[in-house]
């Protein structure tokens, strides 16, 4: 098993930035990757960005160049660092983690606003 918790969400104005972090404890050493996703009010849960525990990074096109996933050394702690948040970036961001099965946690609100 795998939990996974999530922090770092908030409000923020349009351009600003937040870094979320996503805590795993458990059978970490069974993860072989993670990974940000998002949802928005009446849309589906989208890819943002995954991290292989080899360091290989994944992000979707709507955040390249804005958004940056990372680990610590320790593989427990995953990071969204988010730069140039927009409004559409608004939604509940889930973390998850890919061993045996698929683990998520219970998501971090996200509001771009002004």
């Amino acid at each position: 098993q795998v939990q996974l918790v999530e922090s770092g969400g908030g409000l923020v104005q349009p351009g600003g930035s937040l870094r979320l972090s996503c805590a795993a404890s458990g059978r970490i050493l069974s993860i072989h990757a993670m990974g940000w996703y998002r949802q928005a009010p009446g849309k589906q849960r989208e890819l943002v960005a995954t991290i292989s525990s080899g360091g290989r990074t994944n992000d979707a096109d709507s955040v390249k160049g804005r958004f940056t996933i990372s680990s610590n050394s320790a593989w427990n702690t995953v990071y969204l660092q988010m730069n140039g948040l927009k409004p559409e970036d608004t939604a509940v961001y889930y973390c998850s983690a890919v061993s045996r099965a698929v683990y998520w946690g219970q998501g971090t609100q996200v509001t771009v606003s002004s």
